[in-house]
């Protein structure tokens, strides 16, 4: 019986990712960077380290991706006509996933622009 239901959970838990994968354009533009930045890893041999920041980065920014995606849900729900606090509670969630991703993005540059540089100088 737990046994089901903890498959159950990961069932669940499989077919939001791929809710949001396939529903939400913000989430196909973080996959999308996420890949480019895979490819660009590989491409200039990011240390073991920086492969592991990348990584937490990548969870972080799409993990709140989709907490923003429910929180709109959620709202759109619960308000179905436009309310100020509902609209400040969405606009507030998708601010943390824009601050996520520029820190991200810096944390990015960081790691690829030195070697992108390091590329034209030898």
């Amino acid at each position: 019986m737990k046994n089901k239901k903890l498959i159950n959970s990961f069932k669940y838990a499989f077919k939001g990712i791929g809710s949001s994968i396939k529903s939400e354009r913000n989430m196909k533009i973080h996959i999308f960077m996420m890949l480019l930045v895979i490819i660009m890893g590989m491409l200039l041999n990011i240390s073991m380290w920086e492969w592991i920041i990348c990584f937490i980065l990548f969870g972080l920014v799409i993990s709140l991706e989709m907490v923003n995606t429910a929180i709109e849900i959620v709202v759109d729900i619960v308000c179905p006509t436009f309310e100020e606090h509902a609209g400040r509670a969405k606009d507030i969630a998708a601010g943390a996933v824009l601050v996520n991703a520029i820190t991200a993005a810096i944390v990015g540059l960081f790691i690829f622009l030195p070697k992108i540089i390091g590329l034209f100088i030898k």
